[in-house]
């Protein structure tokens, strides 16, 4: 584990590449959502002593066999935590529900259509010495207009309309995979991690279509989540948690990284 403690200035999302392997072997490899919008943010943390585990998970499309040994994403530390209060940083890649998965499902949530699927198909953290990152400070206060971290909840009680605002510190981690993630062409979700000695960390979202990063893609997925207690099912973020307005349709969110 690296951590950087500077608050110097740094792009709020480093364009980090890897090697595709295939037709193209060698051809560099890059995927990024963009920037933070500020629409919401979302928790994402392992499980730890008296917390359960919260993913947020988030898709991209492998078009050949990709080795990926660079991550990047950013989210909020809460106010007063600094980045020595950070301890596993952990990754996820889940294909699409219903690889991996028990088909039919629970029928816990509204649907399992392009979700993730059941359980990861690959993972590395800094636990097991396959990870290693650096967190910069972007911003010391980061507001998003919604959350979601405890209303994570089983049909009929799904949607309670996110939990408010929150404000903390913008943070970037940049990731080296020391085992690179190596995926055959497919669709996939990225899901990050951070464990801290207090607080939480959320996960920042971005634009939805993309307007930053790579650009758009076909099908973006919405970002989905779950918790322990509703695994192995998940919930749409946007159209499941947060839900409509009156008179309007519910939103849908991506969430802020790089491949």
């Amino acid at each position: 584990m690296v951590i950087s403690i500077s608050t110097a200035a740094v792009p709020a999302m480093l364009l980090a590449g890897a090697l595709a392997a295939g037709p193209a072997a060698g051809a560099a490899f890059l995927f990024s959502t963009g920037d933070p919008d500020g629409r919401i943010a979302t928790g994402a943390r392992p499980s730890t002593t008296g917390k359960i585990e919260i993913e947020s998970a988030d898709d991209f499309i492998l078009g050949q066999t990709t080795s990926i040994n660079h991550a990047t994403f950013t989210g909020l530390l809460p106010a007063g935590v600094s980045l020595s209060d950070i301890g596993n940083v952990h990754l996820e890649i889940y294909r699409v529900f219903p690889k991996d998965s028990q088909n039919p499902p629970s029928g816990n949530v509204p649907t399992r259509v392009n979700s993730p699927s059941d359980v990861a198909f690959q993972e590395r953290e800094v636990a097991s010495s396959n990870l290693s990152f650096v967190a910069s400070i972007l911003n010391g206060s980061f507001s998003a207009a919604n959350s979601v971290l405890n209303g994570i909840n089983k049909i009929p009680n799904q949607t309670t309309g996110g939990e408010g605002p929150v404000t903390g510190q913008e943070v970037l981690f940049d990731v080296s995979l020391l085992t690179p993630f190596f995926l055959p062409a497919d669709h996939y979700f990225f899901i990050p991690q951070v464990e801290l000695s207090s607080g939480d960390f959320l996960w920042l979202s971005a634009a939805k279509p993309i307007t930053g990063g790579t650009g758009a893609f076909d099908p973006d997925l919405q970002s989905w989540i779950r918790n322990e207690d509703l695994a192995p099912d998940w919930l749409r973020i946007g159209t499941d948690i947060v839900g409509a307005a009156a008179g309007g349709a519910a939103p849908t969110f991506n969430a802020a990284f790089s491949l």
